[in-house]
């Protein structure tokens, strides 16, 4: 029995022009060698699985080889080349960071630089997930990786390249890899599955593609996994089983329900999607990218970004004609808007639900008529709706306040009265009064002090300003004759704070007493021969002339009031 070697290894690339999807990358080391214009130092960066390493080998191989072609190629010929091949090359050396990344790892690294080549140039140093080194390691490496000796040549591959220091960045030409398109990955699937006689559905490599996501290596490996489980019959429906991938016939039903406005068979749908193991999350990511998909097969101009087989794509442009542009946008936006939502969902199902509901009606909107016939009748006929009273402006303001700041000797203080009163409407003829008049005219229903001061009390506890909710909570309203509250102010700032929020706090009696006639008539105490200490400044001021020893302590220990 022949020894089994998985298709990432078997098929691995041993040439520059066998390395997929990474053409310009590959074009420009090959120009670098033929110039001879190396670099002592490379940094390969890009996702998993695109060729960092399996580059970073080739080109080891290729400025070590004896007789190299004029394409930049080496000539797998001669003994240097066969010792690469074979893995016994003593000109390369690889270092897994990941494993290796302490401080004595990169020393013994550096010590071996100093050993020259015994076949060929260079010896390359290839450091895998170098972004995984410590800060001290990373320092270690610093003056070795800025002048190494003229046989050496680092070459550091990572998937995190923000993680790696900016010194060393500097140090490195900087190559960028990128994400191998569905189309390269599914025709080198299909060599692979020719020179394996692996019999084949290019529709199913095309699964395999989207699932690999970019990365050769992976794509090799579910296309072995693949094959195992087909017994070398690699079809759409056998990859669409094994890899527990949401088939994309579902979102054609799915679409098809919705433009009918069928949300009883789109229910019905999705019973059968999660009865067979799929998760939810999985159905709505999935539909998010199929209504994309079909966005970008509305237009030729954009088809281009659709990567998939023909047969396929005919299928999801006959769809998208079918849809107006308007609509996949707003079912985009719906479709991403419960992707977010899903997991913070306590009723996942129903969040699917009344996703494919809405998608339902955007294609067939409600006429006015069918609006009318879903309304939720009143249950008697005479109750007629009353619209909350908009509270009235005041329109009369006048303020109570110290002529000049008065000393404390003083004990007369001139006064003015402060009034804040609520100008009344004027009265409208017959011929003039609408029924919002008549609702207002009604709202002057009597109240008691205790109901006045216990909606005082609730007024000040829904407040979110705390300094203002102190004040009323301190300030006791009087009720008076003609609805007129009074309220009795220890100081001109407790008004000027009163007076600041004064419609808010109308509005506020205005709805639970039920009484828009209310006057608040403010005015300071008669009997209040100095002011109550109000602000923190005042309030430490009252209490250094009760106790003189605080303003001592205050200049001991340099203290501030804030």
């Amino acid at each position: 029995m022949d020894e089994y070697i998985v298709s990432a290894r078997k098929y691995r690339p041993s040439t520059f022009q066998t390395v997929v999807g990474q053409k310009s990358l590959t074009t420009t080391l090959k120009n670098a060698i033929l110039n001879n214009k190396l670099a002592h130092a490379y940094l390969f960066c890009g996702p998993r699985g695109v060729g960092k390493t399996t580059c970073a080998r080739i080109f080891a191989k290729t400025i070590n080889c004896f007789h190299p072609g004029a394409d930049g190629e080496a000539c797998n010929e001669c003994e240097s080349c066969r010792t690469f091949n074979e893995n016994r090359s003593l000109n390369i050396h690889e270092l897994d960071a990941a494993s290796n990344n302490s401080v004595d790892d990169i020393r013994a690294l550096t010590d071996q630089v100093r050993i020259l080549p015994q076949l060929g140039k260079y010896k390359v140093y290839i450091i895998d997930e170098v972004h995984m080194l410590s800060a001290s390691a990373f320092n270690a490496f610093l003056k070795t990786l800025e002048e190494p000796p003229h046989h050496a040549i680092f070459i550091l591959a990572t998937t995190e390249k923000h993680k790696i220091l900016p010194t060393i960045l500097s140090r490195c030409q900087i190559y960028d890899f990128n994400r191998i398109n569905i189309n390269d990955i599914v025709d080198y699937l299909e060599y692979v599955a020719s020179q394996e006689n692996v019999k084949f559905e290019r529709e199913a490599l095309n699964v395999i593609a989207q699932k690999a996501d970019g990365g050769m290596r992976d794509a090799l490996s579910i296309f072995d996994q693949v094959v195992s489980f087909s017994q070398g019959n690699v079809t759409y429906r056998t990859v669409i089983e094994n890899l527990n991938v949401l088939d994309y016939e579902y979102y054609f039903r799915l679409t098809d329900a919705v433009l009918g406005n069928q949300v009883g068979q789109s229910m019905l749908l999705l019973n059968e999607i999660l009865s067979k193991g799929f998760e939810g999350q999985q159905l709505i990511s999935g539909l998010a990218l199929f209504l994309r998909d079909l966005l970008v097969c509305s237009d030729p101009q954009t088809i281009v970004l659709f990567e998939t087989g023909e047969s396929v794509k005919q299928k999801y442009i006959e769809t998208a004609a079918r849809c107006s542009v308007a609509f996949l946008y707003k079912a985009i936006e719906l479709t991403n808007e419960t992707d977010l939502n899903y997991r913070i969902s306590k009723n996942k199902r129903l969040s699917i639900e009344l996703l494919l509901i809405r998608l339902c009606q955007l294609n067939n909107p409600l006429s006015e008529e069918d609006k009318k016939k879903i309304l939720i009748e009143p249950i008697a006929e005479f109750i007629v709706p009353v619209k909350q009273p908009e509270p009235s402006i005041p329109s009369v303001q006048t303020f109570e306040y110290p002529a000049k700041e008065v000393s404390k000797n003083d004990q007369s203080l001139k006064k003015n009265i402060l009034r804040i009163g609520l100008k009344e409407e004027n009265e409208k003829t017959e011929k003039e009064s609408t029924p919002e008049d008549s609702v207002r005219q009604i709202q002057a229903e009597a109240f008691t002090e205790e109901e006045l001061r216990a909606v005082w009390r609730n007024c000040a506890n829904e407040l979110t300003d705390k300094h203002l909710k102190s004040i009323l909570l301190y300030l006791i309203p009087e009720l008076k004759e003609n609805d007129t509250i009074e309220i009795r102010a220890l100081n001109p700032e407790q008004i000027h704070y009163v007076q600041q929020n004064i419609g808010q706090i109308s509005a506020y009696l205005f709805s639970h007493l039920k009484n828009n006639r209310i006057k608040l008539d403010i005015k300071m105490k008669e009997d209040t021969t100095e002011s109550a200490p109000f602000t923190a400044k005042e309030k430490y001021e009252y209490m250094a002339d009760k106790n003189p020893s605080l303003k001592k302590l205050v200049q001991e220990f340099n203290l501030r009031l804030d």
